[in-house]
């Protein structure tokens, strides 16, 4: 999930970072997987060895995700088909890393908030999301994991879980929304390519 999707108060926007910053997330996006790749909607499979492989290929996510200057990203936005994904809410947060998550309660409550997705340059746009979850994975180690969460932290692990099922923010919003989405990330793209 990208960044600027409730960003922290003061935090700065793309356009505002500095040289370094800016050269670290573009060189970090060009390893995520954008809309068209086949393997944006493909279902992930579930991980059954935890070894070093699978530490190395979260601690890579986890790196990749803070330089592109995101909140979440799915294996799958990398082209692994592992149900693993990994998020970092609030830049004081640990990286939690949440291996073949599956989401046990969602709350009545809904709330609609703005998303965006590394996958999807320029697009930004309204969805709306149960408030609070309950979610039941595996650490890196193998370990059994229980995470309840709210907010922005629910958001994310729906977002990314999302992504492991092959399901993009463009399938939760309307046709008009859809059209709107696409032309401002054509629109990004071509001012992307320009510069």
């Amino acid at each position: 999930m990208d960044a600027e999707v409730e960003p922290e108060e003061g935090a700065p926007t793309a356009a505002e970072l500095d040289p370094d910053t800016r050269a670290r997330r573009d060189a970090a996006l060009r390893h995520v997987r954008k809309f068209g790749d086949p393997v944006l909607r493909a279902a992930a499979l579930p991980v059954d060895r935890f070894d070093a492989a699978l530490e190395e290929e979260i601690e890579r996510m986890g790196e990749l995700m803070h330089d592109a200057l995101g909140v979440g990203l799915a294996a799958t936005q990398l082209g692994v088909l592992h149900r693993v994904l990994v998020y970092r809410a609030y830049t004081d947060d640990p990286l939690t890393a949440l291996v073949n998550p599956v989401i046990e309660w969602r709350s009545d409550e809904l709330e609609v908030a703005e998303e965006g997705c590394l996958s999807l340059p320029g697009v930004h746009v309204e969805v709306e999301r149960p408030a609070r979850l309950r979610a039941r994975a595996r650490d890196m180690r193998g370990e059994e994991i229980v995470v309840e969460v709210e907010g922005l932290e629910a958001r994310i692990i729906q977002h990314e879980g999302d992504h492991l099922d092959g399901i993009l923010i463009l399938d939760r919003i309307s046709r008009e929304q859809r059209k709107q989405a696409m032309r401002a990330m054509r629109e990004a793209v071509t001012a992307a390519s320009a510069a």
